[in-house]
């Protein structure tokens, strides 16, 4: 650790290619290796990576319960309009109110799949100075780059995606039903949020923590590091 701490702090002062292959060609030296680790090995070590992570995260998330059943990113009924679901279920419509939840939830697994390409096309773009910035950052230090360099993207292409999936599950219908019964109770003030963009920020905040999560993996369990390109770059960070 100490070793690759000292070259990535040389890397943050000088980050040209040549004294970044000088560095390596240091570490190497010093960790005594039959095979030199390069820039290459790195920038694409780090990509190959990611996108492991991603598509494991995307394929989670896109299966049935994927955010139903998982706590972590189960989608609850819209917080905003919380006196909403208390109301109903007062009124004993607890079992619409869960079914619209489910239905929610089944829509945001419908439309995870399609983050996959995104992301992925954002990996592709990745330059070395981003992969080694991620190679010695934190452990969702990955993650982070992709919420930069994706989330517009990924939000302008989910809002349609989750709209579909929300309308083909009939999650729209329910919801619809159930702030239409609310809205006609004398003297509430009536609501009409958004439903569409909530989903699609809550699927996004799901997709990111799940990919978080496999990041860590990789980082940390040799185990996870599922081809010899992943075992030689994470294995110099240590």
């Amino acid at each position: 650790m100490k070793q690759i701490g000292w070259i990535l702090a040389l890397i943050l002062t000088a980050c040209t290619s040549a004294q970044i292959n000088q560095a390596l060609g240091d570490l190497n030296k010093t960790t005594g290796g039959n095979q030199p680790l390069t820039t290459a090995e790195v920038g694409e070590g780090l990509k190959e990576a990611l996108i492991k992570g991603i598509s494991t995260g995307s394929d989670q998330a896109s299966q049935l319960d994927g955010f139903f059943k998982n706590p972590q990113i189960k989608i609850p009924f819209p917080p905003d309009v919380k006196r909403v679901e208390d109301r109903l279920r007062q009124m004993g419509l607890g079992g619409e109110v869960d079914k619209f939840v489910m239905t929610l939830n089944r829509g945001a697994e419908d439309a995870a799949k399609e983050a996959k390409p995104i992301f992925i096309s954002a990996i592709r773009q990745m330059t070395i100075q981003d992969a080694w910035s991620i190679l010695k950052g934190d452990e969702n230090a990955a993650t982070e780059y992709l919420k930069r360099t994706t989330s517009a993207q990924l939000y302008e292409k989910f809002q349609p995606v989750i709209a579909n999936s929300l309308s083909k599950v009939n999650a729209t219908k329910y919801y619809g039903d159930l702030v239409g019964t609310y809205n006609k109770i004398p003297l509430v003030e009536k609501v009409n949020p958004d439903l569409n963009d909530y989903a699609t920020n809550k699927a996004m905040d799901g997709l990111f923590l799940l990919i978080a999560g496999e990041e860590k993996k990789i980082r940390e369990d040799p185990v996870a590091r599922t081809s010899d390109l992943l075992k030689k770059v994470f294995g110099y960070n240590k």
